[in-house]
């Protein structure tokens, strides 16, 4: 068989042509698969989805009130590790010690993880497996805020559950309360996070509790020349020595974040630092940095900014490395993987 110029050309034209073909079918594919998140995600698959999580949130809340506060440090302890994927309430098995078990996710509270449960149960009778473990912590904890006077914000729907949860993950990648300000702004910004939203999102603290033992060095022979941290204000430091004087038996023993409003989600915590009022060294350390003080100062004099940021803030903490498409999975139950 013989071929000419021209049919040699032909042919190398015709094999580039199923070459591009061929890559643009594989990149399609690929991106295709990560799915874009959605507001109107589950109007189809389970239009009862936002009234089945907004009578069991209700419930919960009002049965327990402390529910708010343990449903948004849930969530932020989710996020910040391997992202909105909800892998912080799969349980750990002989074979494996799950992100919760890490140390600094055992004062988790259970009020958080039974939220959750609840709503699942509830949306696996209406809806079997198609509303994710991940999108129900993330729209629970923004109903939750709102219901505390907080602002409310969208949150886009569509998150896989993803498929690995490790304690060893976790170390490094969850705010401590003694951590310096230069240590929490490289956590945040590894994360993709500016100083501003850090301080927005710190916020948070305007609502929950802390356990004593996460502050009782602050308290208790603190220096030589001085029992408590001197930028706490005395009479607060002597508040919270009586409030805590037992944790050494009762390590459950804890303090509200804001002394001042601690039930209502609003611009007090951050009105609380200038006054010697921050429970944790990491807030009151948000005041003394000069980095973090213009903000703090900002959301102090006014609410609505800090609404604002705050909910730009957690709208963008609940995008952060979302699971979409194969990348994860609907799990049958929150606590364990399929």
């Amino acid at each position: 068989m013989e071929f000419n110029t021209h049919s040699v050309a032909y042919m190398l034209f015709f094999y580039q042509l199923v070459s591009l073909q061929t890559l643009y079918l594989f990149f399609f594919a690929v991106f295709s698969s990560k799915s874009r998140l959605s507001l109107n995600y589950y109007n189809t698959s389970c239009p009862s989805f936002a009234q089945i999580v907004q009578t069991t949130v209700t419930n919960k809340q009002i049965n327990s009130p402390t529910t708010a506060a343990a449903t948004l440090r849930l969530f932020f302890h989710d996020c910040l590790v391997l992202g909105a994927d909800a892998s912080v309430l799969v349980s750990s098995t002989p074979f494996n010690t799950a992100e919760r078990d890490a140390d600094v996710n055992l004062s988790l509270p259970g009020d958080g993880f039974d939220v959750v449960v609840r709503v699942k149960t509830a949306l696996e009778l209406a809806c079997p497996s198609v509303v994710s473990c991940a999108d129900i912590l993330a729209v629970c904890a923004r109903n939750l805020v709102t219901m505390m006077g907080g602002p409310y914000y969208d949150v886009m729907l569509g998150r896989k559950d993803g498929r690995v949860s490790k304690s060893s993950l976790v170390q490094g990648n969850i705010p401590g309360s003694s951590m310096s300000v230069t240590q929490l702004i490289k956590l945040f910004a590894s994360k993709g996070f500016t100083i501003q939203e850090m301080v927005a999102l710190t916020g948070a603290h305007t609502i929950g509790f802390s356990h004593c033992k996460e502050f009782s060095s602050n308290i208790y022979n603190y220096s030589k020349s001085s029992r408590s941290d001197p930028s706490y204000n005395p009479r607060y430091a002597d508040g919270l020595r009586n409030a805590c004087a037992d944790f050494h038996k009762n390590p459950t023993l804890s303090v509200f974040n804001d002394i001042m409003t601690p039930n209502k989600f609003d611009n007090m915590y951050y009105k609380n630092l200038p006054e010697g009022l921050g429970l944790l060294s990491s807030d009151r350390a948000l005041y003394s940095d000069p980095r973090t003080r213009p903000y703090v100062q900002t959301y102090a004099a006014n609410q609505d900014v800090f609404f604002d940021a705050f909910k730009r803030a957690m709208e963008k903490l609940s995008a952060l490395d979302v699971k979409t498409g194969n990348e994860g999975e609907i799990r049958r139950r929150c606590d364990e993987f399929n």
